[in-house]
């Protein structure tokens, strides 16, 4: 195979996941070329309406997909988040690279955390899960949907639109991009999405040759804690546009555990649950927390949430 082509989002951390395997690919193997097949998703189209009200699962992946059932490209390159429990048919998720950092990061240029916001500040965020810990922490802040890319967000910040902004660690790394004012904000205090800061390769199921040229690729701690934090998410039917937090990691005995959350958008409820479980059974141990979170009143939020 002499040429590969990435389907990837246009996005400034899009383009930087995807040229990041294409490096990684092209320096594994001398003489192949890499290109990248850029794809505007409907996610990246309607900017105008918080996520969680535009609806469906697979809002940054769908286009993206079809071009690799079409043969328009070999391989996509997801952020793991945006990526929907289902797969289309003849589609695998057939490389989980080493996760970044997973944790929220919460962004100012005046103030240093979350406590220290004066009352009813506005916070930025795009994500139902961020708002309900933030308002969960902070229940007189003021919690305003923001949309757009990594930049326009920034930009959003640093014009005086919002006090403070919440983003993922992950993507401020990955483009060494920092403001003033940065604080993490991390398990156990405040949990992320599932499947935050890992990055998802996507192909067609029958490519072999692509499972062998990317395996160099594969880290199975991630693909363990990725999995299992899936299986939790599958297991409450959410999307990436519902306030559900999952994040697993490794413990030295090769188990891991995981810690599910669920929460009212006005942070007036939050249900968390942790349990932990074997490499080989990540998935259905996502799905017992799912079980376990939605009996305790979880079911009864996410239904209010889906009725919006």
């Amino acid at each position: 195979m002499e040429k590969l082509v990435i389907a990837t989002r246009g996005s400034r951390l899009a383009l930087w996941q995807a040229n990041h395997v294409k490096d990684s690919l092209e320096a594994v193997h001398p003489g192949l070329a890499v290109e990248l097949n850029i794809i505007k998703t409907k996610g990246d189209i309607i900017l105008d309406v918080p996520l969680a009200k535009v609806g469906g699962k697979g809002l940054f992946v769908k286009e993206i997909e079809e071009a690799l059932l079409s043969g328009a490209a070999d391989i996509a390159v997801h952020s793991m988040k945006d990526v929907p429990m289902e797969l289309p048919e003849g589609l695998i998720l057939g490389i989980v690279p080493e996760r970044e950092d997973p944790t929220d990061l919460f962004l100012s240029v005046d103030y240093d955390s979350l406590e220290n916001l004066p009352a009813g500040a506005v916070v930025g965020t795009s994500s139902l899960r961020r708002q309900a810990q933030v308002l969960a922490q902070r229940p007189d802040l003021e919690v305003v949907s923001l949309r757009g890319n990594v930049d326009t967000r920034l930009r959003k910040l640093t014009e005086g639109q919002f006090a403070a902004i919440i983003m993922a660690t992950a993507g401020m790394k990955r483009l060494g991009l920092s403001v003033p004012k940065e604080c993490p904000l991390a398990p156990p205090a405040f949990i992320p999405a599932v499947g935050q800061g890992a990055l998802g390769i996507e192909f067609r199921e029958d490519r072999k040759d692509l499972a062998e040229m990317l395996s160099f690729m594969e880290h199975r701690p991630t693909r363990i804690c990725v999995e299992a934090e899936r299986g939790l998410l599958a297991g409450l039917d959410g999307g990436c546009q519902v306030p559900i937090a999952g994040h697993a990691e490794m413990l030295d005995d090769g188990t891991f555990e995981l810690e599910g959350l669920v929460g009212e958008v006005d942070g007036s409820v939050i249900i968390r649950r942790k349990v932990t479980g074997r490499a080989d059974e990540a998935r259905a141990v996502g799905f017992a927390l799912a079980r376990s979170l939605a009996e305790d009143g979880g079911a009864e939020i996410l239904a209010r949430v889906y009725a919006r």
